[in-house]
C-alpha cells in the first residue's frame, strides 16, 4: 500500500514517466540494474516504479542515515563496503542467483550535472557474475531540490522526471585479460555503457530553436547567455525577442528553404540573424570573409546563394569596402541597418508577444530535425572549398555526445574568438553554450594575440576553444594570471605541438585537452577529457560513433579513418553541381564519412593521428608522414613555425621541403639534432620565411605553402 501511495504521489508531483518497460522484461532473471545518480530521489524512484522486488546494493554507511531508513523497507537491501574486496565478492555471489539488483556505478550523487567517475569495481562485478546489464537513465531529478546542484543550475520544485530503460546488454572483455587489466577493461566498458546511455536517451531529434526553448525553460528567461564588445548582456528572453523580430523582417526578402549568406563577425547580433533565419526555415550559410570577394562569390555559386546579409559597421571597421563592392555587383547584398529601419514599434511588440508565447505556437510549425540548419564551407587548405550542410539533429547530437563525456554548466563562460564561419566557432563556440545555459562572450577576431588573454581575465572565462597556432600565440603574450579562472582549454583543427602544451602547463598550470574532428562531423569526433586523457592522442571517439580503418599500402598499424554516427553531415554542396546535396558515402556504404586521415585507434578507442592521406609522401617507394616530420622539427626548433610539404622529384618521386621561420636553419643542423632518424624522413630543401601562411581559422594553409615550395624550386 505504501508503494502504491508513493507511486501516486510522485506521479502527481513530478509527472513521472517510465519508458522502455519492454526492455525490463527482456533482461531475464539475473539482472544488474545500473543508473546515473542525479539526486537523493533516485533509489525511491527506482524502488517505486520498477516492477518486482528490487534489491539495492548500497553503501553500509549510507544505509545508516536516518532520512533513508523509512524507505529501506520498500526494497531489499544488500549492504556493502566498497573499500573491502570481500563486499564485492559477496555481491558477485548474490548476482549469480535470480535477482534484480540496482547499483549506482558512480557511487555518489553528481555535483556537476554530468556523469561522475564510474568505479571499475561495478564493471568487475558485472563481468564475474555474468549478470545481464540493464541501463536506466534518470532524467529531471537533477533539477529538484533533492539534487546536489544548488548554485550550479536553476532548481525547480516539481520538474518532470523520466525513467528511461534501455535494451539489456552484457559486459564483454577479452578472454586473455586477467587481474587489474581485466578489472580496468570491464570498468571502461561499463563507463561506455553509461555514457552511451546518456547520449542515446538525450533529445537531439529536434530543431535548434526547439532546443533553445527547452534551455530557456531549464535555466530561466532572465538567465544571461551572450555578450559581445558592445557590453550589452543578452538573456534568453531578449535573445528570443530580437531573433524573432529580425527573423520576421527577413521573411520579406528571403524564401523558405533558401540558403542565405551571412557576411558578419562574431557578435550577439549575428546570432540573432542566424536564429531568426532558422526560425522561419531559411538556412544561414556562413561566408568565410577571409577568402576575399572571389572566395565568397565562389561559395555563393556553390550554395546557390542569392542574398547575403552584412552590416555597414562591420564593413567599415573590418575595412572590407572593396570586397563588399565586388560582392554587391554579383549578389544581392543587404545591410542589416537598412532592415532595422523598417522594424516598427508594432513589429517589436509583436516579436515580444511571440517570444513570450513561443512554447505555445512554435511546436506546431517547427521544422524537420533532419532538415538543413546551416551551411559551412571547408577551409580549402588542401583543395577547392565545399559547402557542408549540417542538420539541426547533427549539431544537437554532437552537443549531447560531448556532454556525455565532459561536464559544463550554467556557471561557465565561454570566450569565443573563433569565427562563426568555422565549424568549431559555430557549433561548439556558439551553439553549444546557448543550448546549455553557459554565457558566451563573442570576440570578433582570433588574431589579437595580446587582447584575447586580457579578455579571458576580464570576463572570468572558464572555457576556450582554439587551434594550436592561436593557443601558442596567446600563451606567449599572456600574463601568467590571465587564465586564472580557466577550467577547460580545448585544442582542435590542427595538431597540438608539444611546445604549446608545455608552455600552457608551465606558465598557467593548464592541461590543454586536444580533440579531433571536422566540419563534416559537426565537428567533434574525439576529445581528451579530464576523466579520460591519454597524451599523444586526440582522445576517445564520441559515444554513438562507429569507425572503420581502411588499410593503406605501406602504412603499418594505422589506416584511413571512416566514421558513422548521428553527427555526420547531411552532405556536400559542390561547385560542379551547385545547390545539389551530395550525401556522405565511402567504401563502407551510405552515411559513412571518409575523413582522409591516417590514424591508429587503440583498444580503448583513443585516436592517434598519423597524418592526412594527402600529407604522406612516397619517397623511393617508402611512405613518409609529413606530420611526423613536422613534429620532429618542432621539437628541434620549438620557438619557430615549421611546415613540411612535398614536391615532385625526378629521381625519387617526391622530396620533402621545410618552410620555417627559424633563421639560418640548415639541413646539416637538423641532421645533427635528430640523430637516429632515417634521412628519408628529413627534408633536404629549406625555405626561410618571416611568416608561415595560415588561414583565418588558425590552420596552416598547406595549399599556399605547397605553391610557395613549387614556385621556389621551379
Amino acid at each position: 500500500m505504501l508503494k502504491i501511495f508513493l507511486r501516486w504521489l510522485l506521479t502527481l508531483l513530478y509527472q513521472v514517466e517510465v519508458k522502455g518497460l519492454e526492455n525490463y522484461k527482456k533482461a531475464g532473471d539475473r539482472v544488474l540494474i545500473i543508473a546515473n545518480h542525479s539526486s537523493f530521489l533516485d533509489p525511491l524512484l527506482l524502488g517505486v516504479f520498477l516492477p518486482d522486488n528490487i534489491t539495492f546494493a548500497i553503501n553500509s554507511h549510507i544505509a545508516e542515515r536516518w532520512w533513508l531508513k523509512p524507505f529501506l523497507g520498500l526494497s531489499q537491501i544488500f549492504p556493502m563496503d566498497p573499500t573491502h574486496p570481500i563486499s564485492l565478492k559477496n555481491l558477485i555471489h548474490y548476482l549469480r542467483k535470480p535477482s534484480k539488483t540496482v547499483i549506482f556505478p558512480e557511487g555518489r550523487i553528481t555535483v556537476t550535472g554530468s556523469l561522475m567517475k564510474v568505479y571499475d569495481g561495478t564493471g568487475m562485478v558485472a563481468d564475474k557474475s555474468g549478470a545481464t546489464i540493464l541501463p536506466i537513465r534518470i532524467e529531471g531529478a537533477q533539477y529538484t531540490h533533492f539534487s546536489r546542484l544548488h548554485n550550479v543550475i536553476r532548481l525547480r520544485f516539481f520538474p518532470k522526471i523520466t525513467l528511461q530503460i534501455l535494451p539489456p546488454t552484457k559486459i564483454t572483455v577479452a578472454d586473455e585479460l586477467r587481474g587489474k587489466a581485466r578489472r580496468h577493461a570491464s570498468g571502461l566498458v561499463l563507463t561506455d555503457i553509461m555514457s552511451n546511455m546518456m547520449f542515446a536517451t538525450s533529445l537531439y531529434k529536434q530543431s535548434l530553436f526547439s532546443a533553445l526553448l527547452e534551455a530557456k525553460k531549464i535555466h530561466g528567461g532572465k538567465h544571461t547567455i551572450t555578450e559581445d564588445l558592445d557590453r550589452i548582456p543578452l538573456s534568453y528572453n531578449t535573445l528570443f525577442t530580437r531573433s524573432i523580430a529580425i527573423g520576421n523582417a527577413l521573411t520579406k526578402i528571403t524564401e523558405k528553404g533558401e540558403n542565405v549568406g551571412i557576411y558578419l563577425p562574431n557578435s550577439s547580433k549575428t546570432l540573432n540573424v542566424v536564429l531568426g533565419l532558422q526560425l522561419h526555415q531559411r538556412v544561414p550559410a556562413m561566408l568565410n570573409y577571409s577568402t576575399g570577394a572571389a572566395g565568397m562569390i565562389a561559395a555563393c555559386h556553390t550554395a546557390k546563394i542569392k542574398t547575403v546579409l552584412t552590416s555597414h559597421r562591420f564593413i567599415e571597421l573590418g575595412k572590407f569596402t572593396e570586397d563588399a563592392q565586388v560582392l554587391s555587383e554579383n549578389i544581392n547584398l543587404v545591410y542589416l541597418e537598412d532592415i532595422a529601419k523598417d522594424i516598427s514599434i508594432i513589429n517589436k511588440l509583436t516579436a515580444l508577444i511571440q517570444a513570450k508565447t513561443a512554447h505555445l505556437w512554435y511546436p506546431r510549425i517547427q521544422c524537420d530535425p533532419d532538415s538543413p540548419a546551416v551551411v559551412l564551407f571547408t577551409s580549402g587548405s588542401e583543395g577547392t572549398p565545399k559547402g557542408v550542410v549540417l542538420s539541426h539533429s547533427n549539431i544537437l547530437a554532437n552537443h549531447k555526445q560531448v556532454s556525455a563525456r565532459i561536464s559544463f554548466n550554467a556557471q561557465d563562460t565561454v570566450l569565443n574568438f573563433l569565427p562563426m564561419f568555422h565549424s568549431f566557432g559555430f557549433t561548439v563556440g556558439t551553439m553549444l553554450p546557448i543550448m546549455n545555459g553557459m554565457t558566451t562572450f563573442f570576440y570578433p577576431s582570433p588574431l589579437h594575440y595580446s587582447i584575447i588573454p586580457e579578455m579571458a581575465y576580464e570576463t572570468n572565462s572558464t572555457i576556450i576553444f582554439g587551434t594550436n597556432t592561436f593557443l601558442a600565440a596567446y600563451g606567449k603574450k599572456a600574463h601568467a594570471y590571465d587564465f586564472f579562472n580557466m577550467r577547460y582549454v580545448v585544442a582542435g583543427a590542427e595538431k597540438l605541438h608539444e611546445n604549446t602544451r608545455k608552455l600552457w602547463s608551465d606558465k598557467f598550470g593548464i592541461r590543454i585537452l586536444e580533440g579531433y574532428g571536422a566540419t563534416e562531423t559537426s565537428p567533434v569526433a574525439a576529445v581528451n577529457t579530464p576523466m579520460f586523457y591519454k597524451a599523444g592522442t586526440v582522445g576517445r571517439l564520441m559515444p554513438g560513433m562507429e569507425y572503420k580503418l581502411e588499410k593503406i599500402p605501406g602504412i603499418e598499424n594505422a589506416g584511413k579513418l571512416h566514421l558513422y554516427g548521428a553527427n555526420i553531415m547531411q552532405g556536400y554542396l559542390l561547385a560542379d553541381n551547385p545547390g545539389q546535396l551530395v550525401p556522405p558515402s565511402s567504401i563502407y556504404g551510405s552515411g559513412w564519412y571518409d575523413t582522409g586521415d591516417i590514424v591508429h585507434v587503440d583498444a580503448e578507442r583513443y585516436v592517434s593521428i598519423r597524418g592526412r592521406s594527402k600529407r604522406f609522401a612516397k619517397i623511393a617507394g617508402e611512405m613518409v608522414s609529413l606530420t611526423a616530420t613536422e613534429q620532429l622539427i618542432n621539437d628541434v626548433w620549438p620557438d619557430a613555425q615549421n611546415v613540411v610539404v612535398c614536391v615532385p622529384d625526378e629521381r625519387k618521386g617526391e622530396k620533402l621541403v621545410l618552410i620555417s621561420t627559424q633563421a639560418n636553419a640548415t639541413s646539416k643542423d637538423l641532421t645533427a639534432q635528430t640523430k637516429g632518424v632515417a634521412s628519408i624522413n628529413l627534408p633536404k630543401k629549406f625555405i626561410i620565411v618571416e611568416k608561415i601562411p595560415v588561414l583565418a581559422t588558425g590552420k596552416i594553409n598547406y595549399l599556399e605553402a605547397t605553391e610557395l615550395a613549387l614556385e621556389h624550386f621551379k
